[in-house]
């Protein structure tokens, strides 16, 4: 008997993941699984457990009424999780934090395998996952316990989901809590994360794709990226990398690798400093080729520092771009991100 997993996106960032046996409804394998959903009748009259599949493919039956989930509802996305029947791996968006639901975050333990310094920029920590691999959206991030300081910091996943060995591309703070401890970390130190979190992550692909990373918000973008060449993906994705110094780009070699697996995907790389002898300066709103928009056709994702997402939103304002879906994810050294759709 085949099963699929279920990730249920909470409102206050939390996403779990749920086992779905063949033919079973998702309220009833997230009761199962110790969550409780919102419902009231779980015969389909009430609509009190209604929600919003962002992906996936499944059955809702005819067992419920109109008043309880409408055609245009139905059109748009929206479902009744007692009457939902998933037909693969689904994404559904509960409208409620996961403490109303009696859930929160999961934890799980890792063992530091490397720590890789790049320039003064960043450093790309490995992590081995101590037990079962984690269950993630490529996108979303975990808070990290810093060891010794009682504090966390949030990261970006920059590997796939599944597997054993997780990864992460983190900015080099002077001074910073996390980076002094990674000035000492080594291979066998243990690290307790917990998540995932976030609502910034890949969602169905089913027009051309525009990423733009501003410095360590490379990090998501790499983990999306591993997922369309596992999936063999033949959209076109295009994907500008700012930076503010030379020194800052970091892990271009993995972009030029995912050139080479994937056929239609291109990346360009962008230094602001002016005294740089890179090709292209200045700031991605100016070097976003005209194709890459699609005529609006696109679907938009950008992580980057609150400045540089700014003036995204105000580029495709003043340019009279309105993208089909646009996900955008601030990050400022020390603060956990802050993910959005527009």
């Amino acid at each position: 008997m085949s099963s699929f997993t279920v990730a249920l996106n909470f409102e206050d960032g939390v996403t779990r993941f749920i086992d779905c046996k063949a033919g079973e409804k998702v309220l009833d394998a997230a009761f199962r699984a110790k969550i409780n959903l919102p419902m009231d009748c779980s015969d389909g009259v009430c609509g009190t457990c209604k929600c919003r599949a962002e992906s996936g493919s499944y059955d809702l039956g005819d067992d419920y009424i109109d008043d309880a989930l409408t055609e245009d509802e139905k059109n748009t996305g929206l479902v009744l999780t007692c009457q939902m029947v998933p037909q693969s791996d689904c994404v559904i968006a509960v409208p409620t934090t996961s403490t109303s639901c009696k859930t929160g975050q999961s934890s799980f333990g890792t063992t530091v395998s490397k720590v890789e310094l790049h320039n003064d920029a960043a450093v790309v920590l490995e992590l081995d996952v101590d037990a079962t691999a984690p269950v993630f959206l490529p996108g979303q991030y975990v808070n990290i316990g810093v060891p010794g300081s009682g504090q966390h910091r949030s990261y970006s996943f920059s590997s796939a989901p599944g597997e054993s060995k997780i990864s992460f591309l983190i900015k080099k703070i002077p001074g910073g809590v996390m980076s002094r401890w990674l000035e000492t970390a080594q291979p066998g130190d243990k690290l307790d994360l917990q998540g995932p979190l976030g609502s910034f992550y890949l969602r169905n692909v089913q027009r051309p794709l525009l990423f733009l990373a501003g410095g360590t918000g490379l990090a998501p973008f790499l983990s999306m990226l591993e997922v369309l060449a596992r999936t063999n993906s033949q959209q076109k994705v295009h994907l500008i990398y700012g930076v503010t110094r030379d020194l800052d780009l970091v892990q271009v070699d993995a972009l030029e690798a995912y050139a080479a697996r994937l056929p239609n995907f291109t990346y360009a790389t962008v230094v602001a400093d002016a005294a740089s002898n890179h090709p292209r300066k200045g700031w991605v709103t100016q070097h976003v080729p005209a194709n890459a928009l699609n005529d609006g056709d696109v679907d938009v994702y950008l992580c980057g520092p609150p400045p540089m997402v700014d003036a995204v939103r105000k580029y495709f304002d003043d340019e009279g771009v309105k993208p089909s879906s646009f996900y955008y994810e601030k990050f400022t050294p020390n603060a956990v991100p802050e993910a959005k759709a527009a």
